[in-house]
């Protein structure tokens, strides 16, 4: 117990100065440690922040030339879709003009085709292969040549329908990835150190592995535009081809049918013609009928008449047989009645024979009188096709240039 109130140890005034002076000399050497520290440290915070602040500025500067850039494409990719949009949109009206012509030339082929079909009913003579047949064939050869260059043609425009709006697809999905990365950025740009949802992040101090160099991007960009530039053109191309195609075949199918028309024209006057010699030659056949039945009757006549002549020579010749002796005398009577008798006899007989030749001739006129009212039959069936059925066709073709 008397330990413990023992009183503390005493120290000299020497030791007391020299601790003092400890005390002095460590805190002058903490405080001159500490504001060398403070220095120092305002200086590393002062050239941070300007460090900091021009990496920042440096990055804000980087993602402005990106905007830029993407700007930049953006527009041109706009552009080259809307030009590639105007061109489709024009291809297929193109498209509708090439349908519209192959459907035209449905009808005049098929009264071509009628045609051939109702003049194959021509009879006789008439049945023969003329310049309008000749020419309606050629007119189905074009008509067919025709239709299978326009399908050829169609199917190409389909084709590049087609290739134009795969080259849209994919400047549209370019644009969409365009937009996406534009608005990213923006919002990346318009960050600053006091917007409120900054925020920290892991893991994305790193380049993304399946991230593309900034030629590959470009790269990417410039092949879809190369691709949607060479697709209009081509179709610019096949716009032009086709405007040539439709002209031209309407052309060449207008020419044909207006040479199948002039055909049909000649061919109607020529039967008609012909026709109309026919008639002429029937008439004067029926004429010459009619002159050798009065002829036919004449000679009958004219042989009948004879009988009474005869008769008259022969009862003579039969009566004076009766004369009685010496009176049966061959005088010049009797010479002259039998002379009578051969004259009549051998001209009843060329009376007879001329009736047997006109009677030949006017069955020979029977039948020319036959045939010719058969042949300007022929020919009456043959403008009736021609004229009433293949013209009155025709007079409905319209060829249009679509």
């Amino acid at each position: 117990m008397a330990k413990l109130l023992q009183a503390p140890p005493k120290f000299l005034p020497p030791e007391w100065h020299i601790a003092n002076k400890t005390q002095y000399a460590s805190a002058e050497s903490q405080r001159s440690r500490s504001e060398r520290l403070v220095a120092e440290s305002q200086r590393l915070v002062d050239e941070i922040e300007k460090t900091t602040q021009k990496t920042q500025s440096d990055v804000n500067k980087k993602i402005e030339q990106r905007l830029d850039e993407i700007k930049f494409w953006k527009q041109e990719l706009d552009d080259k879709l809307e030009q590639i949009v105007n061109e489709t949109e024009v291809l297929l009206t193109f498209k509708t003009r090439l349908e519209k012509a192959l459907e035209s030339c449905k009808e005049p082929l098929f009264i071509a085709q009628e045609c051939l079909l109702n003049r194959q009913r021509r009879v006789g003579i008439d049945l023969v292969h003329d310049e309008v047949e000749r020419e309606l064939i050629k007119e189905v050869e074009v008509l067919q040549g025709v239709m299978a260059l326009l399908e050829r043609t169609l199917e190409q425009t389909n084709e590049q329908i087609r290739l134009n709006r795969s080259a849209k697809y994919n400047l549209e999905m370019d644009l969409k990835d365009k937009f996406t990365a534009l608005t990213i950025d923006n919002y990346c740009s318009n960050l600053t150190n006091n917007t409120p949802d900054i925020r920290y992040a892991r893991n994305v101090v790193k380049v993304e592995g399946n991230s593309v160099s900034p030629e590959d991007w470009v790269d990417f960009s410039n092949v879809n535009v190369e691709k949607a530039d060479k697709q209009r053109n081509n179709s610019l191309a096949l716009r032009a081809l086709i405007d040539r195609i439709l002209s031209q075949t309407a052309s060449d199918m207008r020419k044909q049918c207006e040479t199948v028309n002039v055909a049909f024209k000649n061919r109607v006057k020529e039967t008609k013609d012909a026709k109309n010699k026919l008639e002429i030659h029937l008439a004067k056949v029926m004429d010459e009928i009619t002159s050798q039945e009065k002829n036919i009757a004449a000679l009958k006549k004219a042989i009948i008449d004879k009988e009474g002549p005869a008769k008259v020579a022969h009862t003579r010749l039969e009566t004076r047989t009766h004369r009685p002796n010496v009176e049966l005398c061959r005088d010049m009577v009797q010479y002259r009645l039998i002379s009578e008798v051969q004259e009549i006899t051998n001209n009843i007989q060329r009376l007879k024979d001329t009736l047997a030749q006109a009677e030949v001739e006017l069955k020979g006129l029977s039948r020319r009188q036959l045939s010719l009212e058969e042949e300007i039959q022929v020919k009456e069936n043959t403008l009736y096709i021609d004229e009433v059925l293949c013209m009155q066709m025709r007079e409905s073709i319209s060829i249009n240039s679509f």
